[in-house]
C-alpha cells in the first residue's frame, strides 16, 4: 500500500511517525446499537499511545432529528480545541473495526477544509494483531488553535440529492448491503421504508475492503467500483444508511484521485422517512443506467 497522509497510512507508517510533535491520533471507534461495544470503554482499556477518542455523536450537529449529521464549524473546532488537535497538525484517524467509522470522521475534517488527516488502514485491530504499543490513560492535552473552512461542494441536503436523482445530474452510490439496497431486508431504523434512491447504484462498503479489514489496492478498488457501474468520470454522490459508511466509499474514490464526489448526510434515514420520495426495490443489473 502506499501511504499517503491526506487518505490512507499503514500501521507501520503510524509507528514511524509516533512520537512526531505535531502528530495526532483520533480514536473515532463507533458501533451500531445492535452491536452492542461500548467504543469508549474500548479505548479507556487500551488505544493506540496518545490518542484521543472522538464520539461521533458528540461531533454531530444536535440540532438535528437525524443521527451525527456534520455539526456547525463552530462545534467541530470546538471539540477539536478541547483535545489539542489545531492547525498544523497531522491526524491519523482509526476505529475499532478495522475501517469504519474512522471515514466519516476523516471526512468532517475534509469538510471542514483540512487535508492534513488520514486513517489507518486496518484500524485498531491490525495495531493490535501486530503487536504494536497500546496505553490505557488518554494524553494530556493543551488546547490548540484551530480554523476551519466548510467546503459546501463535499455534502449534499435531500434536495440537491433529489434533483440530481432525476435530472442525472451526478450517479448516486449507496454502501448499504445488497439486500438492504434491494429492499428485502429490513431497516434497522424503525419506520424507514424499504428500498434505494430510484437510479442509485449500490456497491456495499465490505467490497472495498480486502479479508484483513485493509481497503483494497488502488486498481482493485476501480476495479469494484465499475462492476456495481459507476461511471468514474461522473460525479458522484455516495450514500449509505445514515452517512458513515458512504464516507468509506468517499475515501476509496480519493484513493483513486476522483475529485468530483459528495456525501448525502442524511442519507437513507432522510430519504426513506418521506413518503413523498420515491423509492425503488429490487437490485439494479450493471447495464442499467
Amino acid at each position: 500500500m502506499q501511504d499517503d497522509p491526506r487518505t490512507l497510512v499503514s500501521t507501520d507508517w503510524l509507528e514511524r511517525h509516533l512520537n512526531d510533535p505535531d502528530l495526532r491520533v483520533i480514536d473515532a471507534s463507533w458501533y451500531m446499537p445492535d452491536a452492542k461495544c461500548d467504543a469508549r470503554a474500548e479505548y479507556e482499556a487500551a488505544h493506540v499511545p496518545g490518542a484521543r477518542f472522538v464520539d461521533l455523536d458528540d461531533v454531530s450537529d444536535g440540532r438535528s432529528d437525524l443521527p451525527h449529521m456534520a455539526p456547525p464549524p463552530e462545534k467541530f473546532i470546538s471539540r477539536m480545541r478541547r483535545l489539542g488537535i489545531g492547525d498544523g497538525h497531522q491526524v491519523v484517524v482509526y476505529d475499532g473495526a478495522g475501517l469504519f467509522s474512522a471515514a466519516r470522521v476523516w471526512w468532517l475534517f475534509k469538510l471542514m477544509g483540512k487535508t492534513d488527516v488520514a486513517v489507518l488502514d486496518g484500524g485498531f485491530p491490525k495495531w493490535r494483531a501486530e503487536g504494536r504499543p497500546t496505553e490505557d490513560l488518554p494524553p494530556v492535552t493543551r488546547d490548540r488553535h484551530m480554523t476551519a473552512s466548510r467546503q459546501n461542494h463535499l455534502v449534499r441536503d435531500v434536495t440537491q440529492v433529489a434533483a440530481a436523482a432525476k435530472l442525472g445530474e451526478a450517479q448516486i452510490i449507496d454502501a448499504r448491503s445488497a439486500k438492504r439496497f434491494a429492499g428485502e431486508n429490513p431497516e434497522p431504523r424503525a419506520g424507514l421504508r424499504a428500498g434505494h434512491i430510484p437510479g442509485s447504484r449500490n456497491l456495499p462498503y465490505s467490497e472495498l475492503l480486502a479479508s484483513d479489514g485493509t481497503m483494497l489496492p488502488a486498481e482493485a478498488l476501480r476495479t469494484v467500483f465499475e462492476a456495481a457501474g459507476v461511471d468514474l468520470s461522473r460525479p458522484l454522490i455516495t450514500s449509505c444508511g445514515s452517512g458513515v459508511t458512504a464516507a468509506i466509499l468517499s475515501l476509496a474514490l480519493e484513493r483513486l484521485g476522483h475529485q468530483q464526489h459528495s456525501l448525502y448526510d442524511g442519507s437513507w434515514t432522510e430519504w426513506g422517512a418521506f413518503g413523498d420520495l420515491p423509492v425503488e426495490t429490487g437490485p439494479v443489473a450493471t447495464g442499467d443506467t
